[in-house]
């Protein structure tokens, strides 16, 4: 049932759309013999080619939430590609299902780079893309996903981290091997991220000679992007809540980083 209604949520938001600019496109692609199920969204009204940004998911895979942060990137003039890192568009509605699949990506630092360069892939092939200007984006689980990959040396060129854990899996970088600037936007009150993590991550950045900022909210909680948190905090008793005014803040700094660090 959840499956028919849901399809039917996005069959929709699709026919809606068709009549707008902002697209919203279902893609199927692989990750050697796993199949990824993302979405493309742009403006069809923008003329040319244009900066890419890969979105990745909270640990509950792609939700709603997703599609919104999308579409308003779309909005802002990049073409949005949300990445399934779990593979066949799974989604957890439970903390145990969603952190068997954060597991599973984070267990394997080759594991996770391959479904992000999966997906930075096929971003960069699409016809609306600029493929030298591609940035990355991740909320909570998916802010570590991408400052991993910033870590690993990914062809970047911003990554910013919205409430990221910090449970980085990837070696601390050489000298030079940074290639992305890094913008880190999470809440003092987030209980998922530890104050060693912060200082592990810039004494990394630091030797790596990185490009870093890393900006703490105070009083913002775990999870501040998405309005279904607190809801969802409620429900299974865990530190997560909205804050429209420290989401909108953040978004804010977001946009500036990404509207210089992806102009060339």
């Amino acid at each position: 049932m959840r499956t028919i209604v849901a399809a039917a949520f996005w069959a929709l938001v699709m026919t809606t759309s068709s009549y707008a600019a902002i697209r919203e496109e279902p893609v199927t692609y692989q990750d050697g013999t796993t199949t990824m199920r993302g979405f493309v969204v742009y403006d069809d009204a923008v003329q040319g080619k244009r900066p890419g940004i890969i979105m990745v998911h909270e640990w509950w895979g792609i939700t709603k939430h997703m599609h919104t942060e999308a579409q308003k990137f779309a909005q802002q003039g990049y073409t949005a590609f949300i990445a399934d890192m779990y593979g066949d568009g799974k989604v957890a509605d439970n903390p145990n299902d969603a952190g068997a699949l954060a597991t599973l990506v984070m267990k394997d630092p080759k594991v996770m780079e391959a479904r992000f360069g999966a997906a930075q892939a096929q971003l960069a092939r699409h016809p609306s893309v600029d493929p030298t200007q591609i940035g990355a984006v991740g909320y909570c689980f998916g802010g570590a996903v991408v400052l991993n990959m910033a870590r690993a040396g990914a062809d970047l060129d911003a990554v910013a981290g919205f409430h990221a854990t910090l449970g980085l899996n990837t070696p601390a970088p050489a000298p030079g091997t940074v290639k992305a600037k890094v913008l880190v936007l999470n809440g003092t009150d987030d209980p998922f991220v530890k104050r060693e993590e912060y200082e592990a991550l810039k004494k990394d950045f630091d030797a790596a000679k990185a490009e870093y900022r890393v900006i703490e909210y105070p009083g913002a909680a775990h999870a501040f992007t998405n309005p279904e948190a607190t809801e969802l905090g409620r429900k299974f008793n865990l530190p997560l809540r909205y804050d429209a005014q420290v989401d909108q803040a953040a978004k804010g700094e977001a946009l500036k980083f990404f509207k210089v660090s992806l102009q060339k």
